[in-house]
């Protein structure tokens, strides 16, 4: 069987999964000693490429496009709806089977129930029954009505008397009766037509159903022969998951040793690198932070001695230029009215020429400076590692105490992969597919030796239809000669008695065509009405149930098909008719083209839980792992010359720099007053005395300023921002490095304490996480097969297929066809009547007459009105 090998790797590796699930949730971690618990959860299992499925390539395309045909099915479908346009009576086909399993009688259908069935179904046959009856009344009246014509016409009635009365009108009534018999005519060569078209539609694709028979059978014995190499290569794909489990088991001491490690560092690495975390957490960093803090340092010197050399210079220029200025205001021309009151307001601006801070005042940091030298001669970073190392050493500590374990595991899945392939062999999978193809090929063969007889049949079948059909084409060969001889020969002037020949001749061929009509239209409608009943019926209730799948509503009605059995597609094939499995649901499945398995619920038929239970895999797994034991007694994570640096670097007197100083002195400014502007107000107030001596001096005072300003102060403003800058750096650094440092220390101790004493711990709980890392590669095996048989292997297509195949072939190549012949050939029947009404008519204007009417004039002077009587054509013995 299909399932029993997927039943084989469930049976081991998804009660793997289930054990793990269990002892995930069986272990607290502790995290601190005596402190909080949490529950850690397994580290993601690695996705494991398991391939393709080698996929079947199935030929049958069970799709009908009929063509231009098409519209002539859709044309009997939309006559079928008019007909029948009640819906699908699924509920009284139900009643009626269910009521009637023992068989019909006579006597049952007295019954109140049987009897509303009865009415019911009647109901719904309402309209084929009216139909059939109409088909019926004709079958019966035509020959009735054409012997009764006959006799009538042989007594001189019923237009047999040879004569014509003359009538005015008489040329609008022949060709009325002309135009009249041609249309009727024109419409019984359409029906002839569609009626020929369904009849070779019906022969050219009874040729194509070889083709459909033999892609379903070829289809077939592909799904036969490509299941077993699909099986094949879901339990080789085995190897891929012991393979990465090997992979795994011979990496240990990286894999689980470097688990341990990692989770171990999640309480140790936060708290060492919390010490060096000065620009990144890791020991470089803090080394990379103590430079910082020096080049910080170093700037704030540098700037601190611009500034304050730049201070002593800018206040002797200053001084110097302030001096001048008031010589120059000095100036006699000052004392001039007129310009004495600008003189006066540049006086009283020269107190703004001096410097705001005062840089001098403010102490080195020379101590600072030196106490980070003195610390960066300590090689920090490997103070650091050496603690490091130790703890490193945990993926060779578990390599070499876990070398029996893995042998122990190694040969525990070489056990597992041997039980696996000697299960798989128990089951005939291949023989009992192979005896399926032979009886595909020994049914196939059977078929063929049928086909000249369906040929036979077929032949016959066409033979019939185009006799029936040359029933009416003799009938149309009639109307149609006697129109063309009729209306070719018909002459105006001629009386009724002298007509030529080929008038004559015309009106002889039309009633012959009147004869033929009556002879041929009963045994034509009967044989309409027959395909009518019977394929309409088919088509209604088996056709289109089963093309929108409502029949299989009604096969799939439980206890329908057996009176015992619930569902009887269970029943017969696995008997055991209460699983939910119905032919609708097997039917949707392989038409979505899922496996096999899980399109008959083969699931159902297999406690799968109870192999996944029976398996001692995971237990003798978790003994074995139980043993893995991992001394880390003697990490140390800090050693004492790594604390006592640690320590200097908070103490290297960063935190006791005056920063509120420093800010005070930076915030003031350089200069009371912006030289630049004071030199625009110095020109502006130039520029109101005259020209002069006067006005030229202050021109080049201002001049002078601006030239302090670039020379002087611009440079102390940059060397102003840069202390600024550093200044902030470093008060920020020194505000929380001595709380850092003790953080620090404090937290390497709770590590070092968590690695004493909680080591074991974590070395059980993630060696339990590493035994479901491993699991989980055969549990993604597991869901891998699972899915595989659900929608990859053993696609039962071709049986949708076969479905599909015979409704094609049953529905659209026979059924639309035979409605469509007697669709087409019960048109040309219906407009025979018509025909022969109008042939009789038409007749008589074209037949020579015994007699005519012959007008006389009155014998009465007074009146002009003539007489006609009746006169015999003259004798002319040369015809």
């Amino acid at each position: 069987m299909l399932w029993t090998r997927c039943l084989v790797l469930l049976l081991f590796w998804g009660s793997s999964g289930g054990q793990q699930a269990a002892e995930r949730d069986a272990v607290p971690a502790q995290l601190q000693a005596g402190s909080r618990q949490r529950q850690r959860s397994p580290p993601p299992t690695e996705p494991l490429n398991f391939g393709f499925v080698p996929a079947a390539v199935y030929d049958t395309h069970a799709y009908y496009e009929p063509g231009p045909i098409g519209i002539l099915f859709h044309m009997v479908h939309a006559f079928l709806y008019v007909v029948q346009p009640n819906p699908f009576p699924k509920e009284l086909i139900v009643k009626v089977i269910q009521q009637n399993m023992g068989g019909i009688k006579l006597e049952e259908w007295r019954k109140p129930e049987n009897v509303v069935l009865l009415l019911q179904w009647i109901h719904y046959e309402a309209g084929f029954l009216i139909c059939a009856s109409i088909g019926l009344l004709v079958v019966v009246l035509t020959p009735l009505i054409g012997t009764l014509f006959c006799m009538c016409r042989c007594c001189e009635n019923c237009g047999g008397e040879m004569h014509q009365r003359q009538r005015k009108n008489a040329d609008c009534q022949r060709g009325f009766y002309t135009a009249s018999l041609i249309a009727s005519t024109i419409f019984i060569i359409l029906g002839v037509c569609v009626a020929y078209s369904a009849n070779h539609n019906i022969s050219t694709h009874i040729k194509s159903t070889r083709r459909l028979i033999n892609t379903n059978i070829r289809d077939l014995k592909t799904f036969a022969n490509n299941t077993p190499s699909q099986i094949e290569y879901l339990t080789a794909q085995y190897t891929t998951a012991k393979n990465k489990v090997l992979s795994d088991l011979d990496n240990i001491g990286a894999v689980l040793g470097g688990r341990i490690h990692s989770q171990l560092e999640k309480e140790v690495v936060p708290s060492l690198d919390t010490a060096l975390r000065m620009a990144g957490g890791k020991v470089e960093n803090a080394v990379k932070a103590m430079r910082e803090t020096k080049e910080a340092l170093e700037s704030v010197s540098t700037s601190l001695e611009v500034l304050q050399e730049g201070t002593g210079k800018l206040q002797g220029t200053l001084s110097a230029e302030r001096a001048s200025l008031t010589n120059t205001l000095s100036d006699p021309a000052c004392t001039n009215g007129a310009v004495s009151p600008t003189c006066n307001a540049i006086r009283a601006t020269l107190s703004q020429l001096g410097i705001s801070a005062n840089y001098l005042k403010l102490p080195n940091i020379n101590h600072a400076i030196e106490n980070v030298d003195t610390l960066l001669k300590t090689d920090l970073s490997n103070v650091v590692q050496k603690g490091y190392s130790s703890f490193n050493d945990t993926p060779r500590l578990v390599r070499e105490q876990t070398k029996n374990i893995v042998a122990g595991v190694k040969g525990m899945l070489d056990k597992i992969g041997a039980e696996i392939t000697n299960f798989a062999k128990m089951f005939p999978v291949e023989p009992s597919l192979t005896n399926f193809t032979i009886f595909l090929t020994e049914g196939q063969k059977k078929i063929e030796s049928y086909y000249p007889q369906i040929d036979q049949i077929d032949f016959y079948r066409w033979i019939g239809c185009v006799a029936a059909l040359c029933m009416v084409i003799l009938v149309l060969a009639f109307n149609c000669l006697g129109l063309l001889c009729g209306t070719c020969g018909y002459d105006k002037q001629a009386s009724p008695t002298t007509r030529g020949c080929l008038s004559n001749t015309g009106g002889n061929l039309l009633m012959a065509g009147v004869g033929f009509s009556f002879i041929f239209c009963w045994i034509l409608m009967s044989a309409v009405t027959t395909l009518f009943v019977a394929s309409g019926n088919i088509e209604k209730l088996l056709c289109e149930p089963l093309s929108n799948r409502q029949l299989f509503q009604i096969i799939d009605t439980p206890y329908m098909v057996h009176p015992a059995k619930k569902n009887f597609l269970p029943g017969m094939l696995f008997q055991n008719p209460n699983i939910d499995l119905t032919v609708g649901s097997m039917y949707r499945e392989c038409f979505d083209n899922n496996g096999l398995y899980h399109a008959l619920q083969l699931e159902t038929m297999f406690n799968i839980n109870s192999f996944l239970n029976q398996t001692a895999y995971n237990k003798d797994l978790g003994k074995l792992f139980d043993g893995v034991q991992v001394n880390l007694q003697d990490i140390t994570l800090l050693e004492q010359a790594g604390r006592d640096n640690l320590i200097n670097f908070a103490n290297s007197g960063i935190g006791q720099i005056d920063y509120e100083a420093y800010l005070a002195e930076v915030n003031k400014g350089v200069t009371d007053v912006d030289l630049l502007t004071f030199s625009v107000d110095l020109e502006a107030r130039a520029d109101q005395l005259p020209r002069g001596a006067l006005e030229n001096a202050l021109r080049g005072h201002a001049s002078s300023i601006r030239q302090i300003h670039r020379d002087l102060v611009e440079p102390m403003e940059q060397a102003t921002n840069t202390l600024s800058q550093s200044i902030k750096q470093l008060q920020k650094m020194s505000n929380d490095l001595p709380v850092k440092v003790n953080n620090i220390l404090s937290a390497i101790d709770a590590a070092e304490y968590l690695i004493v004493h909680n080591a074991s711990h974590v070395v059980k709980q993630e060696t339990k996480g590493y035994m479901q890392t491993l699991v989980g590669y055969f549990t993604q095996y597991t869901e891998w097969v699972k899915n595989s048989l659900m929608g990859e292997v053993a696609q039962c297509k071709p049986i949708s297929n076969v479905v599909d195949s015979m409704e094609i072939v049953a529905c659209s190549f026979v059924v639309d066809s035979v409605n469509t012949f007697w669709f087409g050939l019960g048109a040309s029947c219906i407009f025979m009547i018509p025909s022969i009404i109008f042939s009789v008519k038409l007749s008589k204007f074209y037949r020579r007459m015994d007699t005519e009417d012959v007008f006389e004039d009155s014998p009465y002077p007074d009146t002009l009105v003539r007489f006609p009587r009746a006169s015999a054509p003259p004798i002319d013995y040369d015809w």
